[in-house]
């Protein structure tokens, strides 16, 4: 990993860089709303968002939302987003907030981390499998 990675909390100021993040990501037209949505996370117990930074500039992030189970003793760790810059891939900063998110589920009692990444995402399934996630097929969902 690049020995100057930092990650923290994402703030209101990361908007702009968030939204870039996503439009690589295949999510375009977000600038609008991204504020709101930070905001949005900033007051939401169950969540949090992380950015990573290398040479104080935002290069990746990694949302998460806490999940209760009833049926289970321990929650569900949820990675909604996560994004690494096209130019910093390969440098361990994924693996950075990954280990951020991990350290924060198991401080919340989860026993579980999910994410869902659409099929096409190749280089990303590698990765995964690489840090310990197993493939749990059977994805449905219904727009609203």
């Amino acid at each position: 990993m690049s020995d100057n990675c930092f990650c923290r909390q994402a703030v209101t100021n990361d908007a702009f860089a968030l939204s870039d993040l996503l439009t690589q990501l295949g999510y375009p037209d977000t600038a609008d709303f991204m504020v709101s949505k930070l905001n949005a996370i900033a007051n939401d117990a169950a969540a949090v968002c992380w950015v990573a930074e290398i040479n104080q500039q935002v290069v990746g992030f990694l949302s998460l939302h806490i999940i209760p189970q009833l049926a289970l003793a321990g929650d569900f760790a949820r990675i909604s987003y996560f994004c690494i810059d096209e130019t910093a891939r390969s440098h361990g900063v994924g693996k950075a907030l990954l280990q951020q998110a991990e350290a924060y589920a198991r401080e919340q009692r989860c026993d579980r981390m999910e994410v869902h990444c659409h099929q096409r995402r190749v280089d990303a399934h590698r990765f995964y499998v690489r840090e310990g996630f197993a493939e749990s097929p059977k994805y449905f969902i219904k727009m609203l």
